[in-house]
């Protein structure tokens, strides 16, 4: 029902912020005179409820508007505002304002009902049909006003579809915030105490107001309703923006663009949303982009990520997320970053039980094919390739950087090659450390992120395939080389059967990394598991690469304290770092799992009171992540060597210097033949007339930035190898 006000010439007085009357005067009645004759209006017939500026004021700059409540207006003098082509007056122009303080120098044309809003200086606001603030309004956060029901409390069910994972919006959560609440849902105390961290600070009060901070543009949008735009942000043609907050700054402007609607969340500095975009319930991190039609609902998107033409329900996506297609769906999902959903990948539409429980969860740089789907649950390694399918069973894919099909001609099992990428596209994942940090504007870095594929959460991973590798080539052995297994059984001083069959595994892994042969792995696929392909190379691949990984931590410890030589001065510092060897991907940032653990008791403890002691914590870790990672290092040498290593001897540093320089050549040189294939294939140069041509359109070989910085990177790193390690 309508309510009806009648008014009379007797209003009350309004109060009145006093900061806002702060070098503020009544009109004049020559002031007054020139208003009324400009065909303005005023509730209050005596004009008492206008404060102008006391030096700078022009009335005849206002024209054709009313006032009602108290309007409060700055700095009023003839200037122009221009951004891009708007070019308009400083003044008010066919305006209705309730309740509203303007900055210096603003422009309000055409806003038809601006209610309840404090404007910052050289503001331009135009063409806009309602611009109104309630007294409760909380900016796209998840707390709640004095006398509200808890039931009109905003929370993001991100993760899993029926709440049992929701988080509380704030404006400074980061995906690793996110996380932690998300997935320690058993710790009631925990639960309560980041409940507590988010109301931290909201005293319930009413009497908010819309805030548009200094130099915002705000141009032929619809509706904007309990907003709090930020700094430089540049708004055009919006559709309808509700309970929101806009980060923003001048170092990292923001931008929301044609027949976007936002309605409950926060969009983070920098990012830009497009083209009828959706987003309902939200946490949008630094320099996003939503685009082309997407619809994002219950999610936290990460730093650096673009998501157009899909849709996206219920998720928590790590930063550097990429999906770009109309016919992809996302829903029901932790996707921890550095991820490329393709055309058609269709990822949690199938559950396997009567609620919409299922989750999916996949560790750094997850890759589904063309028209791809999985039935809930699914786990995924690091860097895990899926072709081209439709997988009818759960996955759970244990081995990083590997490439998952399925069967073909009636075998059900899918197909696994372990360390697919080291054998066949070096390119890509050399390329990913380079591409992301390229690919990284953010101007003030709060969420860490680990860009390299080879870190230490990645490194485990390899470890943990080897193992398994193992494990199934014990199996399968006595099968496959009879007679090896009965000889390395032999000699084995093993105290166990199973462990004088691991021992035989894995010498004749170590010894036979061309053999060509296949296992079996019942875990990887729910009723008929997996078929292994070329399990010894991919085991003789992964201890290379994990030993690259630790000589080049070791070279750049070294290299950042000013050391030419991996000495035994070097070996006693590193040895005195925390071992850490469970490794966490919190939000993008890879940190020990005893440090996360610590976190949470922390948290609970109350040692920390605030996201910003969490935030504080996170920077801690960084901060000697370094350390933590040369000491993890120092560890792997140890276990592929199986000698302490202050007692690796001249031989053992040859064999590293060597292999490792070997890995450094051949990370260079099969990038360089990727790329080459797409200048030598014939395929690729059918639609050419000439090399010429081709060179014009693709660029040439020799020009490819990348390459060169590959290049030069691989020289140095192996000579610092060579100097630290070969003395």
């Amino acid at each position: 029902m309508i309510k009806v006000t009648y008014n009379n010439a007797e209003n009350e007085q309004i109060a009145i912020p006093a900061e806002l009357l702060k070098n503020k005067r009544h009109l004049t009645k020559n002031e007054i005179a020139a208003l009324e004759k400009n065909l303005n209006s005023c509730d209050d017939a005596s004009w008492r409820n206008v404060y102008v500026d006391e030096q700078f004021f022009d009335a005849s700059l206002i024209r054709s508007s009313s006032f009602s409540g108290f309007v409060i207006i700055g700095k009023l003098r003839a200037a122009t505002l221009k951004y891009h082509d708007l070019e308009l007056e400083t003044g008010i122009y066919r305006s209705k304002l309730i309740n509203v303080a303007t900055g210096d120098d603003n422009v309000i044309c055409n806003v038809a009902y601006l209610e309840n809003y404090r404007l910052g200086n050289t503001v331009m606001l135009f063409n806009i049909q309602e611009m109104s603030c309630t007294h409760h309004a909380k900016f796209g956060n998840g707390v709640l006003k004095n006398g509200e029901p808890e039931s009109n409390r905003i929370w993001i069910d991100i993760a899993n579809e029926n709440g049992g994972r929701a988080v509380l919006p704030f404006e400074t959560m980061i995906p690793a915030d996110a996380y932690v609440w998300s997935r320690y849902r058993e710790d009631e105390q925990l639960m309560k105490r980041f409940f507590a961290f988010t109301e931290r600070g909201n005293d319930g009060g009413l009497g908010t107001y819309g805030i548009v901070e200094s130099n915002v543009v705000i141009k032929n949008t619809t509706l904007l309703k309990d907003a709090k735009i930020g700094e430089c942000t540049y708004i055009k043609g919006a559709f309808k923006l509700k309970n929101i907050t806009v980060l923003s700054s001048p170092e990292e402007p923001s931008q929301i663009g044609e027949g976007v609607e936002m309605v409950n969340g926060i969009m983070g500095y920098g990012s830009r949303i497009f083209y009828q975009a959706v987003a309902v319930r939200f946490v949008i991190g630094r320099n996003c982009q939503l685009k082309y039609g997407a619809r994002l609902l219950n999610s936290v998107l990460g730093d650096n990520s673009t998501i157009s033409c899909c849709e996206i329900l219920n998720n928590l996506l790590f930063p550097f997320h990429e999906q770009h297609h109309n016919s992809s769906f996302l829903i029901a999902s932790t996707i921890m970053g550095q991820s490329n959903i393709a055309s058609g990948a269709t990822i949690g539409s199938n559950h396997n039980s009567r609620s919409p429980d299922g989750e999916l969860i996949a560790h750094r740089g997850f890759w589904p094919g063309l028209a791809s789907d999985f039935k809930h649950n699914s786990k995924f390694a690091s860097f895990v390739l899926v072709a081209k399918g439709s997988y009818q069973y759960e996955l759970d894919i244990p081995y990083p950087f590997s490439l998952v099909a399925l069967g073909e001609n009636g075998d059900s099992s899918v197909h696994i090659i372990p360390a697919w990428w080291f054998m066949y596209d070096m390119f890509a994942i050399v390329r990913n450390q380079y591409k992301f940090k390229k690919r990284d504007k953010r101007t003030v870095k709060v969420q860490h992120i680990e860009t390299n594929p080879f870190a230490p959460d990645t490194m485990q991973e390899l470890l943990t395939a080897c193992e398994r590798i193992i494990d199934l080539t014990a199996s399968a052995l006595p099968h496959l080389d009879r007679q090896f297994f009965q000889r390395a059984v032999a000699k084995t001083t093993a105290s166990s059967n199973q462990e004088k069959m691991r021992t035989a595994a894995k010498l004749f892994l170590e010894k036979n990394h061309e053999a060509d042969f296949t296992l079996r792995d019942e875990q990887c696929q729910k009723k008929y598991g997996a078929t292994i392909f070329k399990p010894a190379y991919a085991y003789w691949l992964y201890r290379r690469i994990v030993k690259y990984f630790a000589a080049r931590e070791i070279v750049a410890w070294c290299a950042d304290c000013g050391s030419a030589i991996f000495s035994h001065e070097e070996i006693t510092k590193i040895n005195s770092f925390p071992l850490f060897t469970v490794w966490c991907n919190i939000g993008g940032q890879v940190m020990p799992e005893e440090k996360v653990n610590e976190l949470l008791k922390n948290v609970k403890s109350d040692v920390l009171h605030s996201w910003e002691d969490v935030h504080a914590f996170y920077n801690e870790c960084e901060s000697q992540y370094k350390n933590y990672k040369a000491r993890y290092a120092v560890h792997v040498l140890e276990l592929l060597y199986n000698e302490k290593i202050i007692n690796f001897t001249k031989t053992i540093y040859d064999d590293i210097v060597q292999e490792v320089i070997a890995v450094s050549n051949d990370m260079y040189n099969e990038s360089v033949a990727s790329r080459e294939k797409d200048y030598t294939d014939c395929y690729r140069k059918m639609v050419y007339r000439n090399d010429k041509e081709m060179a014009v359109v693709l660029g040439t070989l020799d020009s490819n930035d990348f390459l060169q910085t590959l290049k030069d990177d691989t020289e140095s790193f192996n000579k610092s190898l060579q100097m630290m390690f070969g003395r």
